[in-house]
């Protein structure tokens, strides 16, 4: 019997057999189950390895204007997505989404520091005029982590330039008290407006200075460029950026009224992309705000959920919705299932809702259940285009509060655990 022979009949008999695995199509769609898989029920088979890792990408579409490098979305969550958490994933390819536990003003804060992180030509850059005096530059370095600032005659955008002050000029002095024009840089490198972005970065990058300016004619200031994103531009290649070269951001609302005013405040700061945040997505409520907002702002992109069945997404793809979050009550803090008996197995809720999108090329989320890495891709070849995750991301150094010293963790958890021990005894 010849090889081919036997090669052939091998394959034969794992096919019989179920030895190479079922289609996602034979596992989710077959008539005769009734059964609902997360991500743990299921497993890859491997295959045969071709291709290098440089031939892998990872690009994806998370609404159907917005592709990202990395398909990975930070969770809306209060202990999860602020200004840095949102910063740390543009810069990594992904996108973080602001939740929107606060006031107007803070979120809308927060996405300006986002916007503001990473530029191109920095617009509207923070200002003084040669009467203010080094401690104001002291305020502005605490309160916003720079001190590389223009100084204008009348400390305004848009008036004459006259010099900047940097760190390298004040960090020995120990008067404070002194006026910037006694210790400003006075001989400036400018690139005069208009120009491009690849040549006001050629002219910094010649003349190894920290800051260019972009003055007219008259030397009054437009904009500004910093050495520094010329810098992030080299460690993250693949960061997530607008047409602007400033980084993407995402934001959450509801569907009140109330939302309205605060999506106005976001949309001022240069949002990308808003996110209808609520546990039940195929709402009346949340198809009236994506019109709405589809109507008010054209260019925003808009994702919807949270939903589980192809019904629903039919519903907000109707609604005009650019992406959709999917999943139930599998979140490691949701109780929908548990308290409102609605939901899905994820994997199912995944797969599904994934299929009705596609016709009409919106892009979903995998919203929920995320506690590895294997879970990631588990629902990137579901279907997904992204996935979302909060406990996973939760904790981390760019998440919201303080970090604890690890000595104090060790004693409060050994302490914990003696008096649980006493309980028990």
């Amino acid at each position: 019997m010849s090889s081919l022979t036997t090669n052939q009949e091998a394959k034969a008999d794992d096919s019989f057999f179920g030895g190479d695995g079922y289609s996602a199509q034979d596992v989710f769609c077959s008539k005769h189950s009734f059964t609902g898989y997360t991500y743990d029920d299921l497993i890859m088979l491997p295959g045969q390895i071709n291709f290098g890792v440089h031939d892998v990408s990872l690009e994806s579409h998370i609404s159907k204007k917005i592709k990202l490098h990395l398909p990975l979305v930070s969770s809306p969550m209060d202990t999860v997505t602020e200004a840095e958490m949102a910063i740390g994933m543009a810069l990594q390819g992904g996108i973080g989404i602001i939740h929107y536990n606060n006031a107007i003003e803070e979120q809308a804060e927060m996405v300006r520091r986002v916007k503001r992180f990473e530029n191109g030509f920095i617009t509207d850059p923070v200002c003084l005029s040669p009467d203010h005096l080094i401690s104001d530059v002291d305020v502005i370095r605490e309160k916003q982590g720079f001190c590389g600032i223009p100084v204008t005659e009348d400390g305004k955008m848009g008036s004459r330039l006259v010099g900047i002050v940097a760190s390298r000029d004040i960090d020995f002095l120990t008067d404070r008290s002194r006026k910037l024009s006694e210790v400003m840089t006075t001989n400036l490198v400018v690139a005069q407006h208009p120009c491009t972005l690849a040549e006001a970065n050629l002219i910094l990058r010649e003349s190894k200075k920290g800051k260019l300016p972009i003055v007219t004619n008259e030397y009054k200031l437009v904009s500004l460029i910093s050495r520094s994103d010329l810098v992030k531009n080299r460690d993250f290649p693949n960061a997530s950026k607008d047409t602007n070269k400033q980084l993407l951001v995402g934001a959450a609302i509801g569907t009140r009224e109330n939302d309205k005013l605060r999506l106005a405040a976001l949309v001022k700061e240069g949002l990308d992309l808003v996110v209808l945040d609520s546990s039940q997505g195929d709402s009346i409520y949340q198809h009236a705000m994506i019109k709405w907002i589809k109507n008010e702002y054209p260019d925003l992109q808009v994702v919807g959920g949270n939903v589980v069945t192809s019904s629903q997404v039919r519903h907000l793809c109707e609604s005009g919705v650019d992406g959709i979050r999917v999943g139930m009550g599998v979140g490691s803090i949701c109780t929908t299932q548990e308290v409102c008996a609605a939901g899905r197995a994820q994997a199912s809720a995944v797969f599904h809702c994934a299929r009705q999108a596609a016709r009409y090329g919106v892009p979903i989320w995998a919203d929920g259940g995320i506690s590895s890495s294997g879970h990631i891709v588990k629902a990137l070849s579901l279907g997904a285009g992204a996935c979302m995750m909060g406990s996973m991301m939760a904790g981390t150094e760019e998440a919201p509060g303080k970090m604890v010293g690890g000595c104090w963790l060790v004693v409060v958890v050994c302490w914990l655990l003696f008096l649980l021990l006493c309980c028990w005894w």
